[in-house]
């Protein structure tokens, strides 16, 4: 029964959602599998209430989140990082793509004789899903692992791989604008022209607008050109025949040595993990539980012989590469589900009557099951791999050999804006060897600093996407030295409650915002009057002959009794 209200839809979707992530995050099987148990719960095929019929379109809006994945990954993935993945990107994942496909086509030859229709099936069920992947290793913190690494390196080269899959099919009206008849090269060439204008955009032309934007303090449109330049780059990629995931992830590339990156992706994270949520709600809408039923023992087989030659075809390969074995266990077990893409290419194919209604349906029910056991098989995963003994260079598994957000990850300190104060102060922590981060709001000031060589960027330190994006959990100290009193109050709360073991060190103004400081979580809140008042009353001394220890004596001495010595009658702290 399909309710008739949208509201009611929200409502039971949502209840849904909530009940089945709580109860499988709680038995520690993750929130994917909770997603995708929840669609099939409301979806169509099964008994019950169902939110909509319509499951093809609510997956293909729910894609956008895949889109916007991919876009915060490329913020986070600067060019040479990416290029130190070419190994593993063209020769591994090219090679797993063909020898994976090549087996799966022999054994879906097994049951269907066409042997144009098993390398169809073979290539896509090759491909796994980007938006399972991709979320997992994020929710584990596991992207810049040696494994993690491996895994985008292959997931790379499968959306390039998209190109020469279409051109299996002879008309691609409803994936793209390219044609079928279109010779492969002229192809090429067209997704090598989209791929360049993509880039050249992101780098030259989008930084400019979102630097007028930031100027003018036009925060509303800083956020809207930002979402347009990812969804641009999407939709240039998806006319050319490509997947629009790959779009915004060359677009996040281009954009990652911005002086901006990070409060891009605070602006845009919310919409992400909500659109995420609703796409594994979808794909677990797609299965129909009911015509796979009519011959369970069939589908299973089918769905245990595509995983296991998917998970065997990696493993070789991986270790042909000179990946450890746990590396290699870990990655076989955590790509060995189909791909999203495989809906699209099915689909096509079965507009243009080349797959008939039961292929179609076990293709995708394929898909959509081995989508729903990958937490299961990366649980496997991880027990094998933690199995393995290790040796030689391999055995420490958790050195990461690059981290894909580059110093922000690094940073153990962060310096909340970069005037004359922020400024001196990140300039003493370099000099001691300190690694730090600093935000300014002031575009004219992060781009000459940004030019000297100083790690700052544009972003506003209330922003709590902002701090995530940052990864404020991982800094040891925070110095805080807005001007803006209710903004610094803000911002302290927020750290202490993102980072309770970071130290904050607070400027203020005077007396009052010192003690509102401390009240807000900060460990030491110096007033910057006041603090210059007793350094020239301090030099003074000395002048007169009084001995430096004494007067540092007394410094300290007027610090520890909250300036008591020096507050005026109407500045008190209350």
């Amino acid at each position: 029964m399909e309710p008739k209200s949208f509201v009611v839809s929200a409502v039971i979707l949502l209840v849904a959602t909530a009940f089945a992530v709580t109860i499988f995050r709680r038995f520690g099987l993750g929130s994917v599998l909770g997603l995708l148990v929840a669609g099939i719960l409301v979806g169509p095929h099964t008994p019950g209430f169902t939110v909509t019929s319509h499951v093809d379109d609510v997956r293909h809006f729910t894609e956008l989140g895949v889109v916007l994945l991919l876009f915060i990954i490329g913020l986070e993935m600067h060019p040479h990082r990416l290029w130190s993945l070419r190994r593993s990107m063209f020769g591994l994942g090219s090679l797993q793509i063909l020898v994976s496909g090549g087996f799966i086509a022999l054994f879906m030859h097994l049951s269907e004789p066409d042997w144009g229709i098993d390398v169809l099936a073979g290539l896509t069920l090759a491909l796994s899903s980007t938006a399972f992947v991709m979320q997992i290793l994020q929710e584990r913190g596991e992207i810049a692992s040696p494994h993690g690494q491996t895994t985008f390196a292959i997931l790379l080269m499968q959306d390039l791989a998209v190109v020469p899959l279409l051109a299996l099919i002879p008309i691609l009206g409803d994936v793209g604008t390219l044609s079928g008849d279109m010779p492969l090269f002229q192809q090429v060439l067209i997704v090598i022209v989209a791929v360049a204008l993509v880039v050249a955009t992101g780098y030259y032309v989008i930084p400019r607008v979102l630097d007028l934007l930031a100027r003018q303090n036009n925060r509303e449109a800083f956020f809207l050109v930002a979402m347009a330049s990812v969804f641009t780059a999407a939709w240039a990629m998806e006319e050319v025949g490509m997947s629009m995931a790959l779009g915004a992830f060359l677009m996040g590339v281009a954009l990652s040595g911005s002086r901006y990156n990070l409060q891009i992706q605070a602006a845009i994270e919310p919409h992400k993990g909500l659109l995420m949520s609703l796409f594994f709600v979808a794909v677990g809408m797609s299965v129909d539980v009911g015509a796979l039923a009519t011959d369970p023992l069939f589908f299973l087989g089918q769905v245990i012989a595509i995983v296991a030659i998917k998970i065997i075809v990696l493993f070789g390969l991986c270790l042909a590469f000179g990946e450890s074995r746990q590396t290699a266990t870990r990655v076989a077990f955590i790509l060995s589900q189909g791909g999203e893409f495989g809906f699209v290419l099915f689909g096509a194919a079965k507009a243009m009557g080349i797959l008939n209604d039961q292929t179609f349906i076990l293709s995708v029910g394929i898909i959509s099951f081995s989508m729903l056991i990958t937490p299961l098989l990366v649980k496997i995963g991880d027990t094998l791999a933690a199995r393995v003994p290790v040796s030689g260079d391999m055995a420490d598994e958790a050195a990461y050999r690059f981290s894909l957000a580059g110093a922000e990850t690094e940073a153990r300190a962060l310096v909340a804006g970069y005037g004359r104060v922020g400024h001196a102060v990140g300039t003493i922590l370099s000099s001691s060897g300190v690694p730090y981060l600093a935000f300014d709001m002031d575009p004219a000031r992060v781009e000459e600093f940004r030019l000297l060589g100083h790690p700052v960027y544009y972003g506003d330190v209330t922003d709590v996407d902002l701090l995530l994006a940052a990864r404020i959990d991982k800094v040891d100290l925070v110095v805080m030295t807005l001007d803006n009193r209710k903004a610094a109050l803000k911002a302290t709360r927020l750290i202490r409650d993102l980072a309770p073991h970071a130290i904050i060190v607070a400027r203020a103004r005077d007396l009052n915002t010192s003690h509102a400081l401390l009240q807000a979580g900060a460990n030491k809140a110096f007033p910057e009057a006041v603090e210059a008042s007793l350094r020239l009353a301090a030099e003074a001394l000395e002048s007169l002959g009084v001995a430096g220890e004494d007067t540092a004596m007394l410094v300290r001495g007027v610090r520890s009794t909250n300036y008591a010595l020096v507050r005026e009658n109407g500045d008190k702290a209350t």
